[in-house]
């Protein structure tokens, strides 16, 4: 078998590659250190952006517990969980941010020397990021596998880098990237000849590329797995207790219910969103938190003020007064009048 690349090199759409340029190797930045250090400076970044995260970072509900008391907790469920996969005793790094102050993150150990298997298996490119950040493989990811595949079968999972693997393929040669072993949960027939769509866990990955512990079922009214950027945005708002805040593109609810927490889940978060089944998971995130602070409404944020009463539809306002309006990476921290 030819020996692939762990770390293809990032491809990224042209306008995000030229935003990115015109930050690293702008006028000044060329000016400052010359163009070689500015061009090295931007090559490690596409090289960082190829490799998962070296940390693990999780959220902690700290409206419901103090982070130390988390922090035990979920040392404790993890080290459980390491133990089932090992026989060996298992060490289960925690470390508090230095800065944040309900944020824990987690060391994520690779890439890992996991010999490839002939029999492969291949999910899309959004479960091939999953699996490398400690996910196992559930059924809908799942795009080829073996003619013959049987539950219990131990197979390689290799993720299809540029979306041209056949749904049902019995193999593919196409750009891949191996993401480690594991064992099939289901039938080869269960996933691809079912008359309803496969749910579940197909592939329990045992021994993954990468190092990082699954968060399926540990801690979920305690803990939430959010990539730091993300709980950096609820910090820099600021919510205050008591204050009634507008999210106007909200799903799939992260920083709504960590805006509720910072909170202490006291006061209104009016949560916005215009497809249905996506404002269900922002309620379902925070009835899983416990947050009871937060309005969700299945509605398109642009349609949302109405000056007509009789109009008034799921999530529409005639006059309401937020102390802070939110909008995907945009932070208005001014008194808004949305009338």
């Amino acid at each position: 078998m030819e020996e692939m690349s762990v770390f293809p090199r990032i491809s990224l759409k042209p306008e995000v590659s030229n935003y990115l340029k015109g930050v690293y190797l702008n006028k000044e930045v060329l000016a400052a250190v010359g163009h070689q250090e500015a061009e090295c400076r931007f090559q490690k970044l596409l090289t960082c952006l190829s490799h998962p995260p070296s940390y693990t970072c999780v959220r902690v509900n700290t409206h419901l517990a103090p982070l130390e008391e988390i922090r035990h907790k979920l040392g404790e469920e993890l080290k459980k969980q390491q133990m089932c996969r090992s026989s060996e005793d298992v060490q289960v790094q925690i470390f508090p941010h230095p800065r944040i102050p309900d944020v824990l993150l987690l060391p994520v150990i690779g890439p890992r020397p996991v010999k490839q298997l002939s029999s492969e298996l291949v999910v899309g490119a959004q479960c091939g990021n999953a699996v490398l950040r400690g996910a196992h493989v559930f059924a809908p990811g799942i795009i080829a596998s073996p003619k013959y595949m049987k539950r219990g079968d131990v197979v390689s999972v290799f993720s299809d880098l540029e979306g041209k693997c056949t749904r049902a393929a019995t193999s593919f040669e196409g750009k891949k990237v191996f993401v480690g072993n594991g064992v099939a949960q289901m039938d080869r027939s269960s996933i691809f000849c079912s008359d309803k769509p496969a749910k579940g866990i197909g592939v329990q990955m045992m021994e993954p590329l990468y190092q990082s512990p699954s968060f399926d079922g540990v801690l979920p009214s305690l803990a939430f797995l959010q990539n730091l950027p993300s709980v950096v945005v609820g910090h820099v708002l600021g919510p205050r207790p008591g204050e009634r805040i507008l999210d106007m593109c909200a799903a799939p609810g992260g920083k709504t219910c960590h805006i509720a927490a910072l909170m202490g889940d006291q006061g209104e978060v009016v949560a916005l969103e215009r497809i249905r089944n996506k404002m269900d998971k922002i309620r379902q995130n925070a009835k899983l938190l416990h947050l009871h602070s937060i309005k969700a409404y299945c509605c398109n944020s642009i349609q949302a003020v109405s000056n007509d009463p009789a109009q008034e539809t799921e999530g529409t306002m005639t006059s309401s007064l937020f102390i802070h309006i939110f909008l995907n990476k945009l932070v208005c921290k001014k008194t808004s009048q949305c009338s």
